[in-house]
């Protein structure tokens, strides 16, 4: 009887620090998602603060080189930002590792086509995760104040990334539909913010880098 009595005890306790350790777990990135950023992350064009550049993050395009609708909304945001007089450049990072993949090319292509002048767009090749952008636009383009544009489940985290690596950084909203898999997205900011927590404060990793490439304003 006595034993069986350990053994429920143990059994509660254990249940209780499985709870308490999955609270702990969300309640991180919860916090990050849903309040400290809200203040910097704008919906609105016209409440944009005007700052020097906007950073678009890269997203995929299809096999037959159409943009997907997350990186042309994406596109899009930024061009409306340079229209309203709310940047003067515009970054787009993104991958381009392989040699028929080059995602800032096609973000650059898709915006010419929208009317943004080719003197307004800066390229970055090495984006590869948001992480690399963030740090790369500080460290390589010489950035210090940012408008960063992304859909709104990304936006908390690149921000969290932005604010730790020492740049101002406010965020404009990119969704303009509705998009496939977005609780999936969401879902998967949990482990990507946790993992942006570990880079930032243990690993400190150095993504590719280069000569610097300062990004000079006109006039």
């Amino acid at each position: 009887m006595l034993n069986a009595l350990r053994r429920e005890l143990w059994i509660k306790v254990a249940l209780g620090l499985v709870a308490l350790s999955a609270t702990a777990a969300l309640a991180f990135p919860i916090w990050i998602l849903s309040v400290r950023y809200e203040r910097r992350i704008y919906t609105r064009v016209e409440d944009v603060p005007e700052l020097p550049v906007a950073v678009v993050f890269g997203a995929g395009y299809w096999p037959d080189g159409t943009p997907s609708d997350v990186m042309k909304d994406r596109v899009e945001a930024a061009v409306e930002l340079y229209h309203a007089g709310r940047v003067r450049k515009i970054l787009f990072s993104g991958d381009n590792r392989f040699v028929h993949y080059n995602e800032p090319g096609k973000m650059r292509e898709y915006a010419l086509s929208l009317g943004l002048p080719d003197e307004a767009i800066v390229l970055d090749h090495a984006g590869r995760r948001t992480y690399d952008t963030c740090y790369r636009a500080r460290d390589i383009f010489g950035l210090r104040d940012v408008i960063l544009v992304t859909q709104r489940y990304h936006l908390p985290r690149a921000l969290y990334i932005c604010e730790h690596l020492g740049l101002h950084a406010v965020g404009y909203v990119a969704d303009r539909r509705p998009y496939l898999y977005i609780r999936q997205y969401w879902l998967r900011e949990i482990p990507a913010l946790w993992m942006a927590w570990w880079e930032l404060w243990v690993t400190h990793p150095i993504p590719v880098l280069g000569d610097p490439i300062p990004i000079e304003m006109d006039g």
